[in-house]
Parts: structure tokens; C-alpha cells; sequence
């Protein structure tokens, strides 16, 4: 049984837990303005507002229901495009309707949720923020300036928001309806499901005949839907022991719930290693961000995933539980081959930790891809250095793309060390690379092409890193 507040209505059902609750919406509620689209998280049709008790506070973040477990909106305020209803436009809708950022509408629910969502947030609204909260939702016919316009307005009406308690700021405005008010008390007296106890057996996102454990699910519900929607779930996204980014004896430990929203946004985290700003907008869109966990992007295994690259460039380790004693080891050591890890069936992630020394240290992401944004990587790499006089001392060096597996560059890295910052390294460093990687042609390119790729961005490493000690034309082919 699963249990939320639909809008605003307790709506309790034993509709499968693995079903998206994009169908629930729609075909068992008749909530017909969240859309069908894309079902894979890319168009943003189905946005909605997914909120989530946090010390007596409910946190509003979007989310795309196509993605997400029914099971999952256990204990949360799910809120749909009729559920911001107040009798009247908000002046998210009206910014809409004013700048001519309407045509076919289908795309307009998903928009005005995603504005929503950013207007409910404990921070400062932006016209940039605004922007950025929509990125993850596509327009098919009205053009993209018509909604920038709309987004400038929304942002000149939220300067003054209250961000200590944006939602009464937003009800006393008539820009949300009364019933927003109510809902901590109301969450706060839902029981929590069995399968959110810490001691509820689990697995790595894995299809088992004892069931479907999972997380964000926004990887599992595009491979697996139809498994997923006659199954049962364990859900993993509140379990307390899984949450939390904290630091302890010099490393940063994230628990593996952690989303990669969260992860952006963890003062901790920021403050320990302040380059995760500059990594966050290149995953993934917001409403994909805020389901999608950190752990879920290492156990798909995929070789080109953002978070695994950058935290194989952390020389990150894993601690694995679950049919036993507790054991940590290397990230890098966790890959077998394609999609294959060093885990037993009944073993989970527990955590990911690091050591990193932000006064010392240098690090470097880059990603290639279609787009700039909301895309997957044709290859994408990522680099650690220490060093020490003008030689390095540490280097840790990942990419993506280029390898069955995510991959650490161990010779590559070894080489660079005691090494000069020099051209002369890094053309003799490239040597050593293309001889550890194995890229295969596939839709993101050839391996040539992908051989190419991962030249030019070690050495955009190092000319972000070192600008006075790398000619600009050293990838000059």
C-alpha cells in the first residue's frame, strides 16, 4: 500500500509500487494535464511538484512522474498542474499567457510546475534560477524567447520572496491555494511504509525475485517499465542510514540516497570540495537531478556516467553491505567489465567517500557531448592534481566513453606524476592514454574519433589548470 497527498486529498492504493506515477495520475486519478511524452525524463511533459517532510518543513522539488515509482510518493505532497488551482491565474501563468509563451500547450503544465517548484525554493529567485529551472522542460512550437520573456517577469515578481518560508509567502499572495498551509501537519501523520525501515534487505538496483529495490529509479524505470509496473518495490530514496554528507577524519562521505541535487547543494560537500558547482549543471536536468542518486549513477555502471567520472578522478572509495561484514574498497576496483561490479546479489552500497584538500588541490571536469546540457556524454574525463615546486605529486585521472567500464587511468596517472607541467608531458602523457583506453564506434561517434576526443580534453585539463605553462596550441592538430 502506498499512501500521499494527491493536491489535496490522502489518497491511499495498492496499485503496483513499481508502476510510474505518471499513469497513476492520469488513468487512475483523471489528472489529465500532466502529459505523456517522452517516458524517459527528456521532454519534461509530466513535471510535478514532489514534496518531502524535512523538520517539520515540506520541500518542494519537481520531478518528472514519468520516472518515479509509484511507490515512491510514499509520504510525500505530490501536486499536479490542478492542484496549484486558486480560481485565478498566478503570475506564473499569466507571464505565460502575457509573453506569448503558449501555442499547442502541451508543453505548458510541465513548464509552469518546474516555475512552480522554483518559486517554492528556500533560495533566492534569479532570472538566471528561473531559466535554469526550466532547462529540463521542451517546447515543441512556441520558441524559447517567448518563455525567457515570461521567465524575466516571474523573477522580477519573486525579488522579495520570503525564502524563510517561501510557501506562506506564496499563500498569502493567492499564488498557491490555502491547503499548501496544511500539509506538514498532515504528512507528519503518515505511516511510513515497511519498506523504508533501515533494516529492509536490499540490493544495487537490481531485478530479483524477491523483488525490485530501488532508489531514484530514473535509471530502472526507462530499461525496466514493464517489469517495474507489475512489481512490488523496496524503496530506498528515505532511508535514513542511506542520507547525509558529512566529514570525518579528513574524508567526505556521501550516503548513497544522496541525489545529485542534494549534492550540489550540501554546504558540506561545497565547502570540501568547491568544484562540484561547476560539475552540477552538466548532469542531467533538475527534475532528473532531484530523484536521480549517487549511488544509482555508480551501480547502472555505465561508462560514460558524470558523477562515477568525477569521483573515480576523487580516488574515491565504496563501502559495500549487505550477506555480511561491511567492506570498503576502490571505486575503480568495483568494475568488472560491462555493467558488471564486484557485488553479490545481496550486497548494496552503503556510501561513497573521499579525501580531497581544496587548499591543495586542482580539479578538472569536462564532458563533450551534443548539447552542452541534458545530455549523455560522447566522452567525458576528469582529473586531481597536487603538486609540489613545478612538478606533480598527485594525479588521479578518469574517462568516460573511451572503455567498457568507467574508467581510471592508472598508468596514465602514474606517469604524470613527478612529472613537469610541460607540453612535452602531456604529448608523451597522450601516449601512454591511448594505449590504456579502448573506445568502440558506436551513435556518439568512432573510435577515432573518441581516441581524439579524450586527447584534446586532457589537455583542456591542463590548460584550465595551468594557463601559463600550456600553449593554447598544443591540441592544435
Amino acid at each position: 500500500m502506498v499512501t500521499f497527498i494527491l493536491n489535496r486529498e490522502l489518497v491511499t492504493t495498492d496499485k503496483a509500487e513499481g508502476s510510474s506515477l505518471l499513469d497513476f495520475l492520469r488513468y487512475d486519478m483523471g489528472l489529465t494535464g500532466t502529459k505523456t511524452g517522452c517516458r524517459e525524463g527528456d521532454c519534461g511533459a509530466c513535471t510535478v511538484l514532489a514534496g518531502a517532510l524535512s523538520g517539520g518543513t515540506v520541500i518542494y522539488r519537481s520531478a518528472v512522474s514519468c520516472l518515479m515509482p509509484l511507490g515512491n510518493a510514499q509520504g510525500k505532497h505530490i501536486v499536479t498542474i490542478e492542484g496549484i488551482n486558486t480560481g485565478h491565474l498566478s503570475h506564473i501563468q499569466q507571464s505565460m499567457v502575457s509573453n506569448g509563451a503558449i501555442q499547442c500547450g502541451f508543453c505548458t503544465p510541465g513548464i509552469v510546475m518546474s516555475l512552480v517548484a522554483e518559486s517554492t525554493s528556500h533560495k533566492e529567485s534569479t532570472t538566471n534560477s528561473v531559466i535554469s529551472s526550466i532547462a529540463g522542460n521542451i517546447c515543441r512550437c512556441t520558441g524559447y524567447k517567448s518563455i525567457e520573456r515570461a521567465a524575466q517577469e516571474i523573477a522580477a515578481a519573486l525579488s522579495d520572496k520570503d525564502v524563510t518560508d517561501p510557501v506562506r509567502w506564496l499563500v498569502e499572495r493567492q499564488q498557491l491555494p490555502d491547503y499548501f498551509l496544511e500539509i506538514p501537519v498532515k504528512l507528519s501523520s503518515i505511516t511510513r511504509s515497511p519498506g523504508d525501515a533501515a533494516g529492509a534487505v536490499i540490493e544495487s538496483g537490481k531485478l530479483s525475485d524477491a523483488g525490485i529495490r530501488i532508489a531514484g529509479g530514473t535509471d530502472l524505470m526507462v530499461k525496466h517499465a514493464d517489469e517495474l509496473a507489475e512489481s512490488g518495490i523496496i524503496s530506498l530514496s528515505d532511508r535514513k542510514d542511506l542520507q547525509g554528507i558529512t566529514t570525518e577524519a579528513g574524508r567526505c562521505i556521501i550516503g548513497a540516497s544522496v541525489t545529485i541535487s542534494e549534492a550540489g547543494e550540501s554546504e558540506t560537500l561545497r565547502k570540501y570540495f568547491p568544484e562540484i558547482l561547476s560539475c552540477i549543471p552538466l548532469i542531467a536536468s533538475e527534475p532528473v537531478r532531484n530523484m536521480a542518486t549517487i549511488a544509482g549513477n555508480i551501480v547502472n555502471a555505465s561508462p560514460i556516467g558524470d558523477m562515477t567520472i568525477i569521483l573515480l578522478a576523487l580516488n574515491a572509495d565504496v563501502t559495500i553491505a549487505g550477506g555480511g561484514p561491511s567492506r570498503a574498497m576502490p571505486l575503480r576496483d568495483l568494475f568488472l567489465g560491462y555493467k558488471k561490479l564486484d557485488m553479490a546479489p545481496e550486497e548494496y552500497l552503503r556510501n561513497i567517500s573521499f579525501e580531497y584538500d581544496s587548499a591543495k588541490a586542482l580539479f578538472s571536469f569536462e564532458k563533450v557531448s551534443r548539447r552542452t546540457h541534458l545530455d549523455i556524454a560522447s566522452v567525458n574525463s576528469a582529473i586531481q592534481l597536487c603538486t609540489e615546486g613545478d612538478l606533480i605529486a598527485v594525479c588521479h585521472l578518469s574517462a568516460g566513453g573511451v572503455s567498457p567500464v568507467p574508467l581510471y587511468l592508472k598508468k596514465t596517472s602514474a606517469f604524470l606524476r613527478g612529472r613537469a607541467v610541460s607540453p612535452s608531458s602531456l604529448l608523451q602523457a597522450n601516449e601512454v592514454l591511448q594505449q590504456e583506453i579502448s573506445p568502440i564506434s558506436d551513435a556518439r561517434g568512432s573510435a577515432d574519433y573518441k581516441r581524439l576526443l579524450l586527447r584534446q580534453l586532457l589537455f583542456a585539463h591542463f590548460l584550465k589548470l595551468f594557463p601559463e605553462k600550456i600553449n593554447p596550441d598544443i591540441g592544435k592538430l
